[in-house]
């Protein structure tokens, strides 16, 4: 082994094998939150538990009705990576708050890497959780936002 690969890489890669789990048709992210250089949760983009994913009943409503990125979630089957990843902690009773999360997407019909940010709903989750950092994996390089940054926005 040439040389150690830094946190920064550990943590994407993670979140890198976590979007590999994803089930969407059309694009999978993964998420995982750390805090003091420890990984608390993970999460992946998938319908809810039990419930039949994208990829098994092979179609997409938001794709058939052609539906821009970011916008109708609510047609989708999926919960979000970085909600899961918010969830898992709070079923298994980990405290998440002043952890960072570190995300990364891949666009299924391209098969290359899409540049992953927080949605609306996310950030609300991402801001109640009390996360502090969410860092993303994008085309340009890594990207870092200080969620408390997200508290002065309107929407």
């Amino acid at each position: 082994m040439d040389k150690r690969t830094s946190k920064n890489d550990y943590y994407f890669s993670l979140a890198e094998a976590n979007s590999r789990r994803g089930t969407c048709l059309r694009r999978n992210f993964g998420a995982i939150i750390e805090r003091d250089d420890v990984v608390l949760s993970m999460g992946y983009s998938g319908a809810p538990r039990g419930r039949l994913n994208c990829c098994d009943v092979g179609t997409c409503l938001r794709e058939e009705l052609k539906v821009p990125s970011g916008e109708r979630y609510e047609l989708c089957r999926s919960v979000h990576a970085e909600m899961n990843a918010v969830i898992n902690a709070a079923t298994s009773g980990t405290n998440v708050s002043g952890g960072d999360m570190y995300i990364f997407g891949w666009d299924m019909k391209k098969n290359e890497l899409f540049d992953a940010y927080a949605c609306k709903m996310c950030k609300r989750i991402i801001i109640n959780a009390k996360l502090k950092k969410v860092h993303a994996r994008t085309r340009e390089g890594d990207v870092i936002w200080n969620v408390d940054d997200w508290m002065q926005e309107k929407e």
